[in-house]
């Protein structure tokens, strides 16, 4: 879509906003894209539940998506 997403600065938010983007311009069906990231964020995360995991792309695939919000977002600790 040539944007620059680096503002992203958690690498796991980065990758799943990523990918998503990626296998929807590809064709890949909301649904399996979702599926796709949520499993992506638990490779990053394992101690995540199913349940976070989805909370949380859903958030983030929200915020940078749909409302392309370039603010920070609510989510994980890490970096």
């Amino acid at each position: 879509m040539g944007h620059d997403y680096s503002y992203i600065a958690r690498n796991c938010e980065r990758a799943v906003v990523t990918a998503y983007r990626e296998l929807r311009d590809v064709g890949t069906n909301d649904y399996s894209a979702f599926g796709a990231c949520t499993s992506l964020y638990r490779i990053h995360h394992p101690e995540a539940s199913v349940a976070e995991a989805r909370r949380l792309v859903a958030e983030w695939i929200d915020h940078h998506i749909v409302r392309v919000d370039p603010g920070p977002t609510p989510g994980c600790d890490c970096d």
